[in-house]
């Protein structure tokens, strides 16, 4: 891997999709959100009146994956998101698009990458890694917002209960699970205004940019 990857981890509605954003934006990278490729996966397996949980059937929909389809509105759902994290235990699934993936973060001069096992296991030598994380009340209502702009109404305990949901199956899994490399710098975005976190990580990324290119010479 010789371009200058950045790897964004962190678990859901802790900014980490916004951060990513804002960093591929300042260095000029393109940015791809892992997540989406496992909400496009979930997603086609219930559209088709599949079940989730069933193994098979999630790990064919991710080898038939049309990366074109990630900007489909219906990915950013609830229903979605809830998919995504019960096809994401599957290692088929995971296998079917760790490909796609590392082939992402190996493109020149470099790459954002955000999810929850990048720094671990899709680029575990990306020179830059954050771990984004925040509350789980902090993060389900910023979810709550989020699902309100796009006409999804749910309440916040509704919403923190499918937070508490998804960090321990996220966790819990055999297939690489979510969990901060030890390289990674945390930035918890708990008491951070959207400004301050994205400051925070810029500062971060220079300092592990400096890094890398000193040790090239």
């Amino acid at each position: 891997m010789s371009g200058f990857v950045v790897a964004v981890d962190g678990p859901a509605a802790s900014g980490k999709g916004t951060i990513a954003q804002g960093l591929g934006a300042w260095l000029g990278f393109p940015v791809l959100d892992t997540g989406l490729l496992y909400r496009a996966v979930g997603w086609a397996v219930t559209r088709a009146g599949g079940d989730a949980d069933d193994a098979a059937a999630a790990e064919a929909a991710a080898r038939a994956l049309d990366a074109r389809g990630l900007e489909e509105p219906a990915l950013r759902t609830r229903e979605a998101g809830e998919a995504a994290s019960r096809v994401a235990v599957h290692a088929g699934v995971r296998a079917a698009l760790l490909n796609f993936q590392r082939t992402f973060a190996a493109r020149e001069p470099g790459a954002v990458l955000d999810g929850r096992d990048i720094g671990t296991v899709i680029a575990p030598h990306a020179p830059a890694k954050l771990f984004v994380t925040a509350s789980p009340e902090v993060r389900a209502e910023r979810r709550r917002r989020q699902l309100a702009g796009q006409g999804e109404a749910a309440s916040l305990d509704e919403v923190l209960a499918d937070i508490r949901r998804r960090d321990a199956r996220d966790a819990g899994r055999d297939a690489a699970p979510l969990a901060r490399a030890p390289d990674a710098v945390l930035l918890d975005t708990s008491e951070m205004t959207i400004e301050q976190a994205a400051d925070a990580a810029r500062r971060i990324v220079e300092a592990a940019r400096a890094r890398w290119e000193a040790s090239r010479g």
